[in-house]
């Protein structure tokens, strides 16, 4: 068979087991891997440096399907190029237990690298994972050595452009120079109410231009010599990064429907599937078929991933012959494993260091941590002087080499989605920074952290009323909450220095899933810990922090800067004759996953409890009980001073204490 003719074989075959898997789910997006098809195969079979066999290898190049409804063109590609997916698994393609879900998920499909669906995500993940690559070549290439040094190819949508974060992420890469990025665009003008010229006329390569990127095309997006040279081009050019502008048609093929919006996220139908293959020359029966001759051609992959990973090993062997102790470093940053004595020098807080905010007592930990963990690395949405997020020791990404931190600018969104490339692309450990409030803008990667089990520190300070005067648009009392709502979120609201200390500890030693420190503006006492409970309960979720002779008479339960509020209380209580139990909850999600007896024993059920949090009281009622209260806050804030807002709202002594005898009748 001539190239030619067999090139486009395997384009057909991508395309028609997308066809089969979807019509037979009588579930999916069979248009966008029926247009992008020959684009996919380019990159797959002439550019991707990868090994099947080991979807590890830590310098292999990168592929996101960032228009991720699209997943039966990669779950496709997989299989054919030798992939543990069995064909099997395609003929399940959305089904329950299977190894195909409807969108791309990360750690459960082998050879996919990022979770993506909603769209924009890919593509700023993907400059996540540019950022990681150069900050990981600067650390660890030398002169006469390259180890890291692999290309972030990417299929993004019109959808994907149309998300802002996208925007975000491009003006970014294009800042910052990410050459290593090579995206194609999937230019078909086809969304899912109809058209793009309904609601998207923008000229796409003069804007990628304008944020510094290298803009290839229009070309013919089924022409693959066309794609190949283009691919070449993006490559040669390592100062930017690279969009490819492919014109393509959507399910093209198919008589009636390619080219509409029918084809976008629908089957064929048996018809026109059977008209589609028809069209193309293609067998009717059986569905899923897999010419010989294709087969055989992708999984070409096998061995040349091999032989690709096996010379990559060879250099890494003379690298560690002239570098032995970076090339141990280099392993174990890449194996997430964390260096014998990374915390030793987190400070140890006394009430004679005096108050201090707990986004304050942060930036300290944080700076002790990166001494003896310099893969951290991270920044804040153009607030690192009010999130304490910034790394004294080190320089500025991007313009002082070697630096780690990173200033993303007025990005909230793209700064989340970008963590998060940084953390699948693997080495380093992540952190961002804002104000609690703008975690808002920054829910969808919060939220595919946690799906994708990433270690990604999401810093968050100004964390409630206590922003004073700001007011209400600053004060985020129900955002607590929401963070809370997320599974697989660990959120801390620590309440002195010590706490924070520790519950930077423990985001570290994470690496199954995203952590949230919510932190203060207004300055805490440090508690003395010679008089209450060892921070060490942090670990646990929630600790006694206060107590009492005998079974107490009531709990004060409380999170951040009300656990001092809740001490005070206690003791003008106690002036009054009542035992009070101060519980201090840093982190539920901790507290849930402890065993029932270690709960029962903190929390003792028949006790009555008040919890007291400066934020909305949804789901205090689960640790208070039906005979119990919470003082919170459920409505917004108002502007004013710190001290005349938490006193005007019942954040005060009085209020706690009245409440508590009322509570006890």
């Amino acid at each position: 068979m001539a190239n030619k003719d067999l090139d486009q074989q395997c384009v057909n075959t991508i395309r028609f087991l997308a066809v089969d898997g979807v019509q037979k789910a009588n579930s999916g997006h069979p248009g966008l891997p029926m247009g992008t098809a020959a684009m996919a195969y380019t990159v797959w079979t002439r550019h991707l440096t990868h090994n099947p066999r080991n979807p590890k290898w830590s310098n292999r190049d990168r592929f996101i399907l960032s228009a991720g409804h699209g997943s039966m063109l990669l779950y496709a590609l997989l299989h054919l190029t030798g992939y543990d997916l069995p064909l099997d698994e395609l003929k399940q393609f959305r089904q329950w237990g299977s190894l195909t879900p409807g969108h791309p998920e990360y750690g459960l499909t082998p050879g996919v690298e990022v979770t993506t669906g909603p769209l924009g995500q890919g593509f700023a993940n993907g400059v996540g994972m540019a950022i990681a690559q150069r900050a990981l070549a600067e650390q660890y290439n030398t002169k006469d050595h390259t180890i890291v040094g692999n290309t972030i190819y990417a299929i993004v949508s019109d959808g994907d452009l149309m998300e802002g974060v996208s925007s975000e992420a491009a003006s970014y890469a294009g800042t910052q120079k990410l050459g290593s990025l090579v995206y194609l665009y999937d230019d078909n003008d086809i969304s899912i109410e109809g058209s793009t010229d309904i609601t998207f006329r923008e000229n796409v390569g003069a804007r990628f231009e304008a944020y510094g990127w290298q803009v290839i095309g229009p070309i013919d997006g089924n022409d693959i010599e066309a794609v190949d040279a283009a691919i070449k081009e993006a490559k040669a050019d390592t100062d930017r990064p690279a969009l490819i502008i492919c014109r393509t048609i959507i399910g093209y093929g198919s008589p009636n429907k390619a080219g509409t919006h029918g084809v976008h996220g629908s089957p064929l139908g048996p018809d026109e599937v059977k008209a589609t293959k028809e069209n193309l020359g293609w067998p009717l029966e059986p569905d899923f078929y897999i010419p010989d001759e294709a087969l055989a051609h992708f999984r070409e992959a096998v061995d040349q991933g091999a032989a690709a990973e096996a010379e990559w090993k060879a250099q890494f062997e003379a690298y560690r012959k002239a570098n032995p102790e970076l090339a141990a470093d280099f392993e174990r940053v890449m194996d997430g494993i964390l260096p014998d004595g990374w915390d030793s020098a987190v400070p140890v807080f006394t009430p004679e260091d005096g108050a201090i905010a707990t986004r304050a007592s942060s930036g300290k930990v944080l700076n002790a941590i990166y001494e003896n963990l310099p893969e951290l690395i991270g920044g804040s949405a153009d607030l690192h002087p009010s999130n304490n997020t910034w790394l004294k020791s080190t320089g500025s990404f991007g313009w002082d080499k070697g630096g780690h931190n990173l200033q993303f600018g007025v990005r909230e969104h793209a700064m989340g989605s970008l963590a998060v490339g940084i953390a699948h692309y693997g080495g380093l450990i992540p952190y961002t920074g804002t104000f609690l409030v703008f975690a808002d803008y920054m829910r969808p990667p919060i939220r595919l952290a946690s799906l994708s089990h990433q270690r990604v520190i999401f810093v968050f300070t100004h964390d409630s009323i206590g922003v004073g005067e700001d007011g209400p648009t600053h004060q985020p009392v129900e955002q607590i909450a929401s963070l809370r709502a997320i599974p697989g979120v660990r959120l801390f609201r620590p309440a002195d220095a010590n706490e924070v200390a520790e519950s930077w500890r423990l985001a570290i030693m994470r690496n199954d899933g995203p952590t949230c420190l919510a932190l203060t503006r207004q300055k805490l006492p440090t508690f003395d810990r010679s008089k209450y409970g060892d921070v060490s309960g942090v670990a646990k979720g929630a600790y006694v922090l206060s107590d009492t002779d005998g079974t107490p008479d009531l709990l004060l339960l409380a999170t951040g800067s009300e656990v001092s509020l809740a001490l005070e209380a206690a003791d003008v209580l106690a002036a009054d004759g009542l035992k009070v139990r101060v519980v201090s909850m840093p982190c539920w999600e901790l507290f849930d996953e402890q065993p029932e007896a270690y709960r029962k024993s903190v929390l003792l059920p028949d006790v009555p409890k008040l919890a007291v949090e400066a934020g909305v009281t949804m789901g205090w009622h689960k640790y208070t009980g039906d005979n119990g209260d919470v003082i919170g806050l459920d409505r917004f804030g108002a502007s004013a001073p710190l001290k005349v807002v938490m006193d005007k709202l019942g954040f005060n002594v009085d209020n706690v204490v009245n409440r508590a005898k009322a509570l006890l009748g």
